[in-house]
């Protein structure tokens, strides 16, 4: 077949499930993690190193990297919040089931990185700058930046302070880079100035679409980012995820883009996925009967979504 137009990162067995109040079993998740990726899906977030403490849902890490076999041609990604999140990276490694990418954060204001990662913007970055050292050249590494156009805190965020933090990763080896749309604020105008300036400024960095649909203008946003140049989208089965349950941003709703309306709309405009849409809506309606409830994709409702 050929290469796909796009690059879907499917992000439901991480951000997906981080603020679900029941654990999910690791076996109902590595049957999941297959599950996707049977639909196509080349890179596929598998789960955060995060303190059993703070994110109960993912003190099953290691059992999951464990129960999923490696797949040819796929990337499975884990979220790293400290040093010690990439030494338990490593050691999934030597025992030859880690995962091939890591993502390290920073928030692109001051009062979401002490609400959401209970440090200063500095103290993050010298966590990253630690990571990134650890990490070597060992796995493929992600740069996200949180609130890269609004702050529930702090208001709107200057692109200067985005382009800023996406030139530290890229000064760090780390040139796959996430803009994200925290709490679904963004416009497809502004979505398209940030993308233009970012892929003007940093040419050979590799960014990715990280939206949030708060406000139901996600998918708009993507198809702006595409517009502008995009090819890597982060979604989740559902609209499923967002932020953990214990921060309170006042926004309501904030699920990530959901997967299968995106990649419906997408493979509608002739935009290929590689992604099996017949199996694509499975994987859906499973992840549905997973959480015992009906989520937010609008395609899966539709008979025949699987032709379109």
């Amino acid at each position: 077949m050929p290469p796909p137009d796009v690059t879907f990162c499917e992000c439901f067995a991480r951000d997906g499930l981080q603020h679900e109040v029941d654990v999910i079993p690791a076996e109902a998740k590595a049957a999941m993690l297959d599950r996707i990726a049977d639909c196509g899906f080349r890179r596929i977030e598998i789960t955060s190193f995060a303190h059993p403490k703070y994110v109960p849902q993912f003190a099953d890490a290691d059992a999951v990297l464990d129960a999923v076999r490696p797949r040819a041609g796929v990337l499975f990604k884990a979220t790293c919040p400290n040093p010690q999140a990439v030494a338990r990276a490593r050691a999934a490694q030597e025992r030859g089931r880690g995962p091939e990418e890591l993502s390290f954060l920073v928030s692109a204001s001051e009062g979401h990185t002490r609400r959401n990662l209970r440090r200063s913007r500095e103290e993050q970055w010298a966590n990253v700058e630690e990571m990134a050292r650890l990490a070597g050249d060992a796995f493929t590494l992600v740069g996200t930046i949180s609130v890269a156009f609004d702050c529930p805190f702090d208001g709107p965020t200057p692109a200067d302070t985005v382009l800023a933090d996406a030139r530290r990763f890229a000064s760090l080896g780390v040139t796959r880079i996430a803009i994200g749309d925290t709490i679904g604020s963004a416009t497809p105008p502004r979505v398209k100035a940030l993308v233009w300036r970012l892929r003007d400024a940093l040419p050979e960095a590799t960014f990715i679409a990280h939206f949030h649909d708060s406000r139901g203008t996600g998918i708009a946003n993507c198809v702006a980012a595409l517009e502008a140049g995009l090819t890597h989208f982060d979604t989740a089965l559902g609209g499923t995820g967002g932020h953990p349950a214990g921060i309170a941003y006042g926004e309501g709703f904030t699920g990530n883009v959901c997967t299968e309306d995106l990649a419906t709309l997408f493979e509608a405009m002739g935009v290929a996925t590689g992604l099996d849409m017949a199996r694509l809506r499975e994987a859906g309606l499973a992840a549905e009967a997973m959480l015992g409830r009906t989520l937010h994709s609008k395609s899966i409702r539709i008979k025949d979504a699987a032709h379109v």
